[in-house]
């Protein structure tokens, strides 16, 4: 198949037709699809993902963006599930470390330009990253935000030329916890200190309980996402 010309069609039509499989059927599905050409990118928040993919695709990459700007519990949830799943870890970093960026943009650049510090600490280097793989494999699930509320479990990103697969898309975040404690899924200490949506440190916030778990994104700023799933 010739993703480029035929992937919007070719993920419309297998989003039709996966839309009620089980996560574990959509994995199987991609990695029969795309086979060493797939990977996945996880952020730590939690290790279902993990989990449920080095089931099906042990050995799987692993992609983790390291922006610099992570929480020490982010990081050791990182080296935690490296350690614990059969998967081969892929830690991404920017072109430019924190200090560079400082220098060549200004301090607090998360402060004045949220945007441009995302595409630069998280957008670009996924963007390098997936060069090597024609699909990969998300945690996006609808019931996340707003701005997720049509994500398919199959999906064309025109801007990167890649198929993005989202296993429990459907998922509702009652199912997640029960998968978690069902399976003793590792999870990042910040989720039971008030932290629902984890980012970098500098842009997130402790959210009060029964609040949009994301509120603690970005707050005040109006913005939602990354970039990275736009």
């Amino acid at each position: 198949m010739n993703i480029t010309a035929d992937g919007a069609a070719f993920a419309a039509e297998a989003a039709a037709r996966l839309e009620e499989a089980s996560a574990t059927e959509i994995i199987q599905w991609a990695a029969d699809t795309f086979g060493d050409r797939l990977c996945l990118t996880a952020s730590m928040a939690d290790a279902v993902m993990v989990d449920l993919v080095s089931k099906v695709v042990p050995g799987i990459d692993v992609i983790f963006l390291d922006t610099g700007y992570h929480f020490p519990e982010t990081l050791g949830t990182r080296d935690a599930v490296a350690q614990t799943y059969p998967i081969n870890l892929i830690t991404v970093t920017p072109s430019r470390t924190v200090a560079e960026q400082d220098r060549d943009l200004g301090p607090r650049l998360y402060a004045r330009n949220p945007d441009l510090c995302c595409y630069l600490r998280k957008v670009e280097p996924l963007q390098r990253a997936l060069q090597s793989y024609d699909a990969w494999l998300t945690g996006l699930r609808r019931d996340e935000a707003v701005t997720r509320r049509t994500v398919g479990v199959v999906q064309w990103d025109a801007r990167k030329k890649k198929i993005k697969v989202n296993p429990i898309a459907r998922w509702t975040q009652e199912q997640v916890e029960s998968y978690i404690a069902e399976h003793g899924v590792l999870v990042n200490p910040l989720q039971d200190d008030g932290y629902p949506s984890i980012g970098c440190a500098p842009c997130t916030q402790r959210v009060p309980e029964g609040a949009d778990p994301r509120s603690g994104r970005w707050a005040g700023t109006g913005k939602v996402e990354c970039g990275l799933h736009s």
